[in-house]
């Protein structure tokens, strides 16, 4: 079956994988998805166990991409994939975290960050979309910390497209600036916003709503808003599945579920294990872990979406959850309200009218039809938690996968298989890691020298008109 994609709000012509890969917000507004989503059996994914991860990323990926030629399709994954881009053999390590807990290494890429397991795959598609059509694409974006190092290393010198990445002045740590800042490729744009994440994010989605702006300039986005990178995130929740099922006897395979908790801001990440569930993966739960910007585990306990402003969104130490306004939740209010855009579309004239949403009536269903629920943590939770895992495991984590690791703890149930997604490495997040163990995480050889390296940025109120004029001065035609 072909798979199509429409918008959450109704007023898009359903469009292929390649059609989609370029565009940011559907030309109503709103998201783009899958028109029906593909579904596994078991068998399937039996047949998928033997699999090395790029091998098992052209299968998933050929259920959604499959207006791209197989032939293509797996040579764009396997140049995306690839030992000179990963340091862990197998991509994806699982690692026991003590005896209830199990770490997702999502961090062995480029970056040292999850992003990189999609945003490697995007370069490629990318360019590949381009090439045949050939056109050119300037991406707009906002990042939080890493999204914006992980797409700019996936497309630096990629032909065709050029990036302009919009980041908070102040709000990411040093290691993330410079490894976004240090980028001198001429098609890199890097432009510093005096607000917050969700002040960029706000120009992003007004500068991709003036649709002849958009299409004069060539407008795409990367963000997780973009519905390829929320594609190729499904992948590591099959093999995380696949991997802790492998020692279980044939019989019992089957029936085997997971419960997968996942640090999330923006709800792109949990979104993909949305889909993966959706699909037919054997995941019971997923346990949704913010920090002290807990707009989303606000909603997921009470049914109530009440976005924040940049005023009241608080700087943290595990700032790339320093979100207050969830892009992708309304992919998933899509499916909560029967995957009707006319109701989707009425419950965002009231949260665009009042500020809050209410949906507080289809709260049992969080749980018990799509396996949601959440939790949150403090600073003084992810120092305990780094401090935890680094004396009784050795194992040094992260200020965000420390907030998983705290909720997945008090979530966990006996006899139930918890896994937590990595979200970065800790060398990334220095001040943190010193106050829990007394010292900085090493950093990788490749990248020692970074935070010396000469930094190259844009300084920008958080203007729309300004922002504007650097995109005329610099992009690709």
């Amino acid at each position: 079956m072909t798979v199509r994609y429409v918008s959450t709000r109704g007023g898009m012509a359903p469009a292929s994988f390649s059609d989609i890969l370029l565009e940011g917000l559907a030309p109503d507004g709103g998201l783009v998805v899958p028109e029906t989503v593909p579904q596994i059996d078991a068998a399937t994914l039996e047949r998928w166990r033997p699999l090395a991860y790029p091998q098992l990323a052209v299968e998933v990926l050929s259920r959604f991409a499959d207006d791209i030629p197989r032939d293509d399709l797996e040579r764009l994954v396997l140049a995306a994939y690839t030992a000179d881009r990963f340091v862990a053999p197998e991509i994806v390590p699982l690692t026991p975290l003590g005896e209830t807990l199990t770490l997702v290494g999502l961090s062995e890429g480029p970056t040292l960050a999850f992003k990189d397991m999609a945003m490697q795959f995007l370069g490629q598609a990318m360019e590949y979309v381009l090439d045949r059509s050939g056109t050119t694409v300037n991406i707009l974006g906002a990042t939080s910390g890493d999204t914006g190092s992980a797409a700019e290393y996936a497309l630096r010198g990629k032909r065709g497209i050029a990036v302009f990445m919009l980041s908070p002045t102040g709000r990411m740590s040093a290691f993330q600036r410079a490894q976004m800042y240090s980028l001198a490729d001429e098609n890199i744009h890097n432009i510093a916003i005096d607000g917050v994440f969700d002040d960029g994010q706000h120009l992003v989605k007004a500068i991709s709503a003036d649709l002849d702006f958009k299409r004069e300039h060539r407008i795409g986005t990367v963000n997780s808003i973009n519905f390829g990178r929320v594609s190729a995130q499904i992948v590591y929740y099959v093999w995380s599945w696949l991997r802790m099922t492998d020692a279980l006897p044939a019989a019992e395979r089957g029936a085997a579920t997971i419960d997968v908790t996942v640090p999330s801001g923006n709800f792109g990440n949990i979104l993909s294990g949305h889909l993966a569930r959706t699909m037919g993966v054997p995941i019971r739960r997923l346990v949704l872990a913010t920090n002290e910007n807990n707009v989303l585990d606000e909603f997921f306990r009470t049914g109530v979406y009440r976005p924040r402003t940049g005023a009241e969104t608080l700087e943290t130490s595990s700032p790339s959850m320093d979100i207050s306004k969830a892009s992708n939740l309304e992919r998933f209010v899509f499916d909560l309200l029967g995957r009707d855009p006319e109701a989707l579309a009425a419950a965002w004239r009231d949260l665009d009218r009042d500020g809050v949403l209410d949906l507080s009536e289809h709260l049992p269903r969080f749980a018990t039809e799509f396996g949601i629920v959440s939790g949150s943590s403090t600073h003084a939770d992810r120092v305990a938690a780094i401090r935890a895992a680094h004396r009784e495991q050795g194992v040094l984590i992260d200020p965000h996968t420390a907030d998983g690791v705290t909720v997945a703890e008090r979530l966990r149930e006996p006899g139930a298989p918890m896994l937590v997604l990595e979200t970065a490495k800790p060398a990334k997040f220095p001040d943190i890691i010193v106050e829990a163990v007394g010292a900085p995480a090493p950093i990788p050889a490749h990248l020692v020298g970074l935070l010396d390296a000469p930094q190259h940025v844009i300084e920008l109120p958080a203007d729309e008109a300004a922002v504007r004029e650097v995109i005329r001065a610099h992009a690709v035609r």
